[in-house]
């Protein structure tokens, strides 16, 4: 015969009673997993690409109407002209009171960033 000592503490659940369910949890995790996912992950819509104010800023308007105007190829075209020779204006200017490249790249994503607010990138 083996002697059973007692000190007040709960016996932990063992794997067996935990296979044969008489642990308290199991049947609340049958319970839970009857029910399927309490937390679901919401919706995420999809990543945009373009401009976040695109018809938004006080040259939009102007900027769709000339596009509409000379087509939306040649409009491109111009558009990336005009931003080709701003960064070299930038360039410039960051070599004339020694910035580094990376201040110049900082006022660089400046530009665009203003240019979207604006309504340049409409």
């Amino acid at each position: 015969m083996t002697a059973s000592v007692s000190y007040g503490l709960r016996a932990l659940p063992t794997w067996s009673s935990s296979v044969s369910g008489d642990d308290h949890c199991s049947a609340l995790a049958m319970s839970v997993s009857a029910r399927g996912p309490r937390w679901t992950r919401p919706l995420r819509t999809p990543a945009r690409m373009g401009n976040v104010n695109e018809g938004k800023g006080i040259f939009a308007p102007l900027v769709v109407v000339v596009r509409n105007i000379v087509g939306r190829k040649r409009f491109n075209q111009l558009r990336g002209k005009a931003i080709a020779l701003h960064s070299q204006v930038i360039t410039e200017f960051c070599k004339t009171i020694g910035a580094d490249p990376k201040q110049r790249q900082g006022l660089i994503r400046l530009a665009k960033k203003n240019g979207e607010k604006l309504g340049f990138l409409a």
